[in-house]
């Protein structure tokens, strides 16, 4: 599959994803950004924005597994939108600056983050559940069982 890379508006895009809703838009941001060269969703979040997101679909639900280290449960949000989008968001402090301090290298980052799904119709949006466990969030959204066409044998007469 193709990925757009992180460095095209700061995102990684999956655009072969029919159920993504994180496109990258080449526009976006160019003509009101006040940030010379700077799109507007670099601007909001930071390299933290690229939280990774598994989604994968088994016979009884859609498991979605986010890798999000130092994180603590009461810092990321879990919700159900309108027209079955599943939404992950979260932040992480930047931490607090000593005036003795000497940084030699920061390569943690922090920020907001937001990923957003939509699932498709087999997905029971009012059974969702979360958990998480050391640092990684597990999301799993249960399916509708699918129905199986009634097969009625008919009689051949003659």
């Amino acid at each position: 599959m193709s990925i757009i890379p992180s460095f095209f508006g700061g995102r990684r895009t999956n655009v072969l994803d029919p159920f993504s809703l994180d496109i990258w838009d080449p526009m976006e941001g160019f003509f009101n950004s006040t940030l010379t060269n700077v799109p507007s969703s670099a601007r909001e979040t930071s390299q933290f924005a690229n939280a990774r997101i598994d989604w994968k679909e088994t016979p009884e639900a859609h498991i979605f597994k986010a890798d999000l280290p130092g994180l603590k449960k009461e810092e990321v949000k879990v919700e159900v939108e309108e027209g079955r989008i599943l939404q992950i968001s979260g932040e992480r402090s930047k931490e607090e600056e000593e005036k003795n301090d000497k940084w030699h290298r920061v390569e943690r980052s922090s920020g907001k983050f937001v990923r957003r799904f939509r699932l498709p119709e087999s997905a029971k949006m009012d059974h969702v559940k979360a958990s998480m466990e050391n640092g990684v969030l597990t999301v799993t959204v249960p399916k509708e069982e699918e129905k199986k066409p009634e097969v009625k044998p008919i009689e051949i007469s003659g």
